[in-house]
């Protein structure tokens, strides 16, 4: 099972939506899981893992995830090649390394890293950034170009995104 991560905040309060699909080419997710908690933290430049990642866990504990399912997070895992890491290498360390973290990130990253890929979907000319751990990243950054959905953002993850922000 594949399990897209996104939140978003308004004032104190966090909502976390985890979209649950059965393979990369789904066109429809198997399972939504929400939540809303209290931001534990405020945006902090170059730390939005402390933000999101409590988040995160706390909707993974209604979750039995399984050997061989994967996780997908709005932004990166690894963020140069000095071994600093983003929101998805806290996951994977938060996790025991038990699962396989995948990035997307809608924005660049200004350094070098070897893990990083550049994915072009639909007739965008704009990538989506991919990094993961736990797995090869050029394996999955082929599976980010076919996912389902004509444009830029998958169709399921615009969708989770979409979810967030519904009040």
């Amino acid at each position: 099972m594949i399990y897209a991560f996104d939140s978003y905040y308004s004032g104190d309060q966090a909502k976390t939506v985890c979209i649950a699909f059965s393979s990369w080419d789904s066109e429809v997710e198997t399972e939504i899981f929400t939540e809303r908690t209290a931001a534990t933290a405020d945006y902090e430049s170059g730390a939005f893992y402390k933000r999101e990642l409590p988040c995160i866990l706390s909707l993974l504990k209604k979750i039995d995830l399984k050997e061989g399912d994967v996780i997908i997070v709005d932004g990166y895992v690894t963020l140069n090649n000095e071994g600093k890491i983003g929101l998805g290498g806290h996951l994977f360390k938060a996790l025991e390394g038990k699962v396989a973290i995948i990035g997307i990130a809608k924005n660049g990253f200004n350094s070098v890293d070897d893990q990083r890929r550049s994915v072009y979907r639909g007739e965008s000319q704009t990538p989506l950034f991919v990094t993961a751990i736990g797995t090869d990243v050029d394996e999955i950054a082929l599976k980010i170009e076919q996912m389902h959905g004509n444009f830029r953002i998958p169709a399921l993850l615009k969708k989770l995104d979409q979810l967030t922000r519904i009040q």
